[in-house]
């Protein structure tokens, strides 16, 4: 073919069948392979890995959790009873070592179930397993829904059956381990195989604790309401049955204030008997609380040993120590906070100022006397004395840890540190130091609240006119503090009392402007402990009555004191500046007797019903309490005509106890001023001389001045054009007082004389037909302040502070 010219292309030939499987050139790169446009094929050797592998582990961790079953089952045998179902002694120590009391006889008398009424018995499962005939030793489900609820937050529960119970009270103990429970699941499916459901019941009523030292329901019956167990009516087995729960916090004879808890639990137990058709509903309507006898405690707890057992097991149980059940099994070597000493010197100034004075031949509240009192290191938080009554085995309830008192006006220091410590203003937008004034005039309504009008009563409805906010502390002028707690906001005086040592879930602890006036019914160690936190100039540690429990060589991990500022020391000292005048010139002058620098604050419950004197040195936070109880019906009284006195005040005996308890424990200990830092405007202005007469020291209120010489009233000052139109304003303060209205001095407007109470008759004459004395015409006495009226959601006020 010639040169250029075009060349013929000619098709290729096609293939012969035997060529079609001829490979390639491998030179030549292969062509993708061809896949239809509409189809994409996606690997499918992952996932299928993946499930392999998982469904490899479910079989081996069902193969592992068979095997572990089976070996479980195999190799835990039903051991005999352990050592705790016979319980030994609990030894307490004082922080000396030596020894305080020896507690934990065991009451213990098996009865068979023939014994037990059926109704009793229903009650039981109605509390504890309602399906114990019909299901089986161990419920899966309800272990896994308690593990998730402890989990999540919702409260320790427990997924046991009367069969797990019986095994962990009778065979195992009270510890929360894993290997206890893993322990007790085989052993109760072992039990279920073996016994009868009426032999594991049996077993479960028999060896049950119900507190008070009660093994069984036999023990049981006999220690609340001395009877048989066969005897009990179903109102009784169904209080007996939510003692199970928890036993020392529903005994409503020795914790009065948790009687609401225990109703409860026992209205659940006797609902719980008409839902499973154990008892008729009309029976369960008629059904009447059927309140326990008081507790007999053993002679080895008389005297205060029995209040001090009773408060350190208490504070053991609720931080989590250990549980009740546990300590009531016995084998603790305990060892307190509490000084012979100190315990010692207290009991003595009980003594001496109450009880020896006691005649209730002559005056018949003497029957309704009862003293509580706590003291607290302020540095460390340790409770180094307690006073719980005159005798544990006379008078059961613990006077230092009940809650069901009001703690009247020494309810106000938490007014003032709040104020103090968010800067608070009056109405009229001055900032509130103690210097400020405010208007103290009678049945004055508060100004600024939102909620139903209130316009609390002074003392003997007495009317002060303009004073400052350190003068209304002294007197405790409950129109002041009403208004001051509006100022600050109600919240944040709840916070402030909570933040200082009050638990949040103090009764009638509520956000209204009668907070101020204490209608919170706290304990005396609750008190003590807010006390002692101003003391350490705002830093608060949780108290502790416990510096080391061992059992079988094993020591116990104790809470910590969690120390921390919880306001500013400013706020905090100038409260106690202001306190100290109080002690000073104020209504609790008999505290001077204690020979050392020393604040306080007075307070008298609503009707008499309670007084109390609560104050700090710079080592010691004290708090002394009187009661007013009858020995009978538990019922709170008033204690007009204690002591032969026409009232009862928180200068008199509580201050004069707390005197002569903080003179004699810190005898010895060199006297120290307090180091304060005073918050900006607090500048503190010379007092006037204390009045110079026989008993001065003691104070104007309290049994001294039935022996002073009286002084004349005072003509109330005549008010100013411009002290009326304040009066009239929106805000509760007040102007400082010009010439025409009363004594000069910004400090106080020297109504000191009003302090005094001169019957015209001897102590105690002169009571009317409802057996009330009768006052004689009296200066007033401005610490204790009416009731407020009742006003929806708001608290009703105490009659003093």
């Amino acid at each position: 073919m010639p040169s250029g010219a075009a060349r013929e292309v000619l098709p290729p030939e096609p293939p012969d069948a035997d060529s079609v499987w001829d490979p390639r050139d491998p030179t030549v790169p292969a062509p993708p392979p061809k896949r239809p446009a509409h189809r994409t094929r996606r690997p499918r050797s992952r996932p299928r890995r993946i499930l392999r592998r998982l469904l490899g582990l479910v079989v081996f961790g069902a193969l592992l959790l068979l095997g572990a079953f089976v070996a479980g089952y195999l190799l835990v045998d039903i051991p005999p009873a352990n050592a705790t179902a016979v319980a030994q002694s609990n030894l307490f120590l004082y922080r000396d070592g030596t020894q305080l009391a020896r507690d934990g006889e065991v009451d213990r008398e098996n009865v068979s179930l023939e014994r037990i009424p059926v109704a009793v018995q229903h009650a039981v499962l109605a509390a504890e397993d309602r399906d114990f005939h019909t299901s089986q030793a161990v419920d899966p489900r309800a272990m896994v829904r308690a593990t998730w609820n402890t989990l999540t937050g919702k409260g320790r529960q427990s997924g046991s059956t009367i069969t797990q119970q019986y095994v962990k009270n009778y065979y195992l103990g009270q510890e929360q381990t894993l290997t206890r429970k893993a322990k007790e699941f085989f052993i109760a499916l072992k039990l279920g195989r073996e016994k009868s459901k009426e032999e594991i019941l049996e077993g479960y009523l028999n060896t049950s604790y119900f507190g008070r030292n009660a093994y069984g329901v036999q023990a049981a019956a006999r220690a609340y309401y001395g009877k048989d167990a066969k005897d009990l009516d179903t109102a009784e087995g169904a209080y007996l049955a939510s003692l199970l729960n928890a036993p020392n916090a529903y005994d409503v004879a020795t914790h009065p204030e948790n009687r609401d808890r225990a109703l409860a639990r026992w209205y659940y137990v006797l609902d719980g008997m008409v839902k499973e058709g154990w008892l008729s509903p009309a029976a369960r309507t008629a059904a009447v609380f059927p309140a326990p006898q008081p507790m007999h405690a053993s002679s080895g707890l008389s005297g205060q040993r029995g209040y001090l057992v009773q408060a350190v097991e208490q504070y053991l149980t609720e931080h989590g120590v250990v549980d009740e059940k546990t300590l009531a099994a016995g084998g603790f070597r305990i060892t307190t906070t509490l000084e012979r000493g100190k315990q010692d010197a207290f009991v003595k100034a009980v003594e001496e100022n109450v009880t020896s004075k006691l005649d209730p031949g002559r005056h018949p509240a003497d029957r309704w006397v009862r003293v509580g009192g706590a003291a607290v290191d302020p540095a460390s938080g340790k409770v180094v004395a307690l006073y719980g009554g005159i005798d544990y085995t006379r008078q059961f309830v613990n006077n230092a840890t009940r809650r069901d008192y009001q703690v009247g006006s020494t309810f106000k220091p938490f007014v003032l540190a709040a104020a103090f410590q968010h800067g608070a203003q009056t109405q009229d937008g001055e900032r509130i130091t103690p210097n400020t004034f405010y208007d103290g005039d009678n049945r004055r309504p508060v100004q600024g609240w939102s909620g139903a009008p209130y316009d609390p009563a002074n003392e003997d409805d007495t009317s002060y006119g303009s004073l400052t906010v350190r003068s209304a502390t002294d007197y405790s002028v409950n129109a002041v503090y009403a208004q001051m707690a509006v100022d600050v906001g109600p919240a944040r005086v709840r916070d402030t009392a909570v933040a200082l040592g009050l638990p949040r879930r103090t009764p009638d602890l509520t956000a209204s402007p009668s907070i101020a006036l204490g209608p919170a019914t706290a304990s005396v160690l609750d008190l003590a402990q807010a006390y002692a936190t101003l003391a350490n100039h705002g830093r608060h540690g949780s108290y502790t009555l416990v510096e080391k429990v061992v059992r079988d060589g094993e020591e116990f991990a104790l809470p910590g004191t969690g120390d921390r500022q919880v306001i500013g020391r400013e706020a905090a000292d100038t409260t106690t500046s202001v306190l100290r005048s109080v002690v000073e010139g104020g209504t609790g002058t008999a505290a001077l007797a204690a020979g050392r620098p020393a604040v306080g604050k007075t307070g008298t419950a609503e009707d008499d019903k309670a007084a109390w004197f609560a104050g700090y040195t710079p080592e010691l936070a004290t708090v002394v309490a009187m009661m007013g109880q009858d020995p009978d019906t538990g019922r709170q009284l008033s204690l007009y005509g204690a002591l032969g006195l026409p009232r009862m005040n928180g200068g008199g005996a509580p201050a004069e106890i707390w005197a002569q308890f903080t003179r004699d424990a810190l005898a010895g200990v060199p006297a120290k001023d307090f180091d304060l830092r005073l918050m900006e405007g607090a500048e503190e202005h010379p007092l006037p001389p204390l009045p110079d007469f026989p008993g001065a020291a003691e104070g104007y209120e309290g049994p001294g001045a039935n022996h002073r010489p009286a002084r004349p009233r005072p003509a109330a000052p005549k008010a100013s054009a411009r002290q009326d139109a304040v009066r009239e304003g929106v805000g509760g303060v007040r102007v400082p007082p010009g010439p025409e209205a009363g004594p000069a001095d910004p400090r106080r407007p020297e109504p000191a004389q009003d302090l005094v109470r001169m019957p015209q008759s001897a102590p105690g004459a002169g009571a009317d037909p409802a057996g009330v004395p009768a006052l004689a015409e009296e200066a007033p006495q401005p610490d204790r302040a009416a009731p407020a009226p009742p006003t929806g959601p708001q608290v009703s006020g105490p009659m003093s502070p």
